[in-house]
């Protein structure tokens, strides 16, 4: 381990998803330094990046979720001082935190993506909900374009709900993201170096797999194996593979995706750095394929470039 040097591990900071960052960040740490890495813990809200080279460190594992961790601003000052670091790059971070260009890019690419529409601050009234509403002929889910972990998202049936929920959404960002509702299960797919791990198939009682469901409340399952033919999850594997690759994320990573009642595919969204916790998705995928959490944030490490 000792290859390696002197390791921070980034997490906290400032966005919406702190709370969920100090665990996978506490998370991360404790399994590194099991394995004999000079890890060290930064909490990058109180912490002058700058101070990273004064200290001696080495490279970086990001754990820092949401803005100011995963959409690039930290991979350039980290490039910038010529520190390795965990995960995608500056322009894969970037792009795959904004749902908006992710969708347009596999959009272009001819990958499935649900239909969906654009709302901005300022641009929006309570009046268009109606037409809005319409064009989708049924409920959508209404998402703030650049946050995680379901932070902001509701679903709406009727214009009212949907006006309510957009209003709401911009208190966390000025484009929000309108999606056509897919009546299905969803699924995860993470991403290691060239591999797709195991798919995940998420069951809740929630109306949708919301923050809630994430971190707060034990009953939500998770299954892995999660039911598909040997083919299935071989299709499914490439297709996470190109939507991860679409948005030039590399690394590690996860895929998120619905598969509607005919059993088509939907692709939601890329996480870059999602949660780390031992029991969040990544882990239990990695468990499945033969790496415990150890051995899997070690790995993660080992790509830092």
């Amino acid at each position: 381990m000792k290859q390696f040097g002197k390791v921070a591990v980034l997490f906290g900071g400032r966005s919406a998803e702190r709370e969920v960052s100090l665990r996978s960040g506490a998370a991360v740490l404790a399994g590194l330094q099991r394995a004999g890495v000079n890890a060290h813990g930064i909490d990058t809200r109180d912490y002058p990046l700058a101070q990273l080279k004064q200290d001696g460190f080495d490279r970086a594992f990001i754990v820092v979720h949401g803005r100011g961790g995963e959409d690039g601003t930290l991979q350039g000052a980290l490039e910038h001082m010529g520190i390795p670091y965990t995960g995608s790059r500056v322009l894969g971070a970037a792009l795959a935190m904004d749902k908006i260009r992710t969708k347009q890019v596999w959009r272009a690419m001819g990958l499935p993506t649900a239909d969906f529409e654009i709302v901005r601050k300022g641009q929006f009234q309570a009046a268009d909900a109606d037409l809005l509403l319409g064009r989708f002929g049924g409920p959508v889910f209404v998402k703030p374009s650049h946050e995680g972990s379901s932070i902001g998202m509701a679903r709406a049936e009727t214009a009212g709900e949907l006006a309510a929920a957009v209003d709401a959404a911009f208190e966390f960002d000025d484009e929000v993201l309108l999606e056509r509702f897919i009546d299905g299960d969803e699924y995860t797919v993470s991403i290691l170096g060239e591999r797709a791990l195991p798919a995940i198939r998420l069951r809740t009682p929630h109306t949708f797999y919301d923050y809630s469901a994430k971190y707060q409340s034990g009953d939500t399952e998770y299954l892995c194996p999660c039911g598909l033919s040997e083919q299935e999850e071989a299709e499914l594997g490439a297709l996470c593979l190109r939507a991860f690759d679409g948005v030039a994320a590399t690394g590690w990573g996860r895929v998120d995706l619905m598969r509607d009642r005919a059993g088509q595919w939907w692709l939601l969204e890329v996480n870059t750095v999602p949660g780390m916790t031992e029991t969040s998705l990544v882990p239990k995928a990695a468990r499945v394929a033969g790496l415990d959490f150890d051995q899997l944030v070690v790995r993660v490490l080992g790509m830092a470039g």
